[in-house]
C-alpha cells in the first residue's frame, strides 16, 4: 500500500533547516568579505570581493599560537581522562568493598562544586606549586572538573556489561588486567567516547582557569584570544568570526569521528 507524503513534516523540516542554516549562512559569508564590504552591505548579502584574508590575518595576529596552545591543553586534558577514568570506572563496578563505595560517593560529590566557587584556592596552589602561567597550570584543573561526570558516564557504560561475560574470562583463567583490556575497554566504546568528547569540550571552550591563571601572550588559548576582535572603535567582525570557524573546526572534527559512539553512550547502549 503506497503511503501518504507527510507534507506537515516536510515543512517542519524546512522551518528548522532555515533556522540552523541561515546563522551558518552568515556566518560563513562573514568570514570570506572585507571589514568594510560587511559594513556596508549588511550581513545577508553576497561579498563583493571574496577573500581569505580574515582567516590568514588571524593566524598571522597570533591567533595560531593561541590555538596551538588549546591544541596542546584540549589533548593533555582528554589524556589525563582517559588515563584515570577507565581503570577507576573498572575498579568502581567490580570492587566490592565499602572504601570504593565511599570513593565513588566523593567523586560525585564534585558534580555539586561549581569551579567558581573554589577558583580563589585553586589560584592560591598553583601559584605555589610554580605552575602560574603555565599550561600545566590549565591543564591540571581543568581534567580535575572533568573527572566526576566522566566517572559517572563510564561506570554506567561498563555497568552494561554483562555478570556472563565478566565469569566467562574468569573461567578461562583471565586476570583482572586482561578483562580490562580485552573486554571492558572495547565493550565500553560508546562511554569512552562521551567521556573523549566531553572533556574535549570542557577543555577547549575552557575561559575561567585560563583567565586567572595565565596572564602572558605565551600561554593564552582561544576563549581568551577571542577578546583582542573588540577594541574601542569598534568590533572587527569578519575577522571575529573567521576566528570562530577556526575555534569550531577542531571539536568538529572530534564529533564525525566520534559521533556513532557518542549517541550510542548517551542512549545506555554503550557496552551491548
Amino acid at each position: 500500500m503506497r503511503r501518504r507524503p507527510n507534507w506537515l513534516a516536510g515543512l517542519g523540516s524546512l522551518v528548522w533547516l532555515a533556522l540552523v542554516g541561515l546563522p551558518l549562512y552568515v556566518l560563513l559569508l562573514a568570514t570570506l568579505r572585507t571589514r568594510s564590504d560587511y559594513s556596508t552591505e549588511g550581513p545577508l548579502s553576497l561579498p563583493a570581493e571574496w577573500t581569505l584574508r580574515n582567516y590568514l590575518t588571524d593566524l598571522s595576529n597570533g591567533f595560531g599560537q593561541d590555538f596551538l596552545n588549546t591544541l596542546v591543553v584540549t589533548a593533555s586534558v582528554v589524556a589525563v581522562v582517559l588515563l584515570l577514568v577507565p581503570p577507576l570506572a573498572y575498579a568502581i563496578v567490580r570492587a566490592r568493598g565499602r572504601t570504593t563505595g565511599w570513593v565513588f560517593r566523593m567523586f560525585l560529590l564534585g558534580l555539586a562544586i561549581p569551579a567558581q566557587a573554589v577558583i580563589v584556592p585553586m589560584f592560591y596552589v598553583i601559584s605555589k606549586a610554580g605552575l602560574y602561567d603555565h599550561l600545566i597550570g590549565v591543564i591540571l584543573p581543568t581534567a580535575a572538573f572533568c573527572l566526576p561526570v566522566c566517572t559517572l558516564v563510564l561506570t554506567g557504560a561498563m555497568r552494561d556489561i554483562t555478570p556472563e561475560l565478566y565469569e566467562a574470562m574468569a573461567m578461562d583463567g583471565a586476570s583482572p588486567a586482561r578483562v580490562f583490556r580485552q573486554l571492558v575497554l572495547p565493550l565500553s566504546r560508546g562511554g569512552l567516547s562521551s567521556v573523549v568528547v566531553f572533556a574535549a569540550l570542557q577543555a577547549w571552550n575552557g575561559f575561567l582557569f585560563p583567565l586567572i591563571l595565565t596572564q602572558s601572550d605565551a600561554t593564552k588559548v582561544v576563549t581568551l584570544g577571542l577578546y583582542e576582535f573588540q577594541t574601542e572603535h569598534g568590533v572587527d567582525v569578519p575577522g571575529l568570526l573567521s576566528a570562530v570557524v577556526l575555534s569550531m573546526l577542531p571539536i568538529f572534527i572530534v564529533y564525525l569521528f566520534a559521533r556513532r559512539a557518542l549517541v550510542q553512550g548517551l542512549m545506555g547502549v554503550g557496552g551491548k
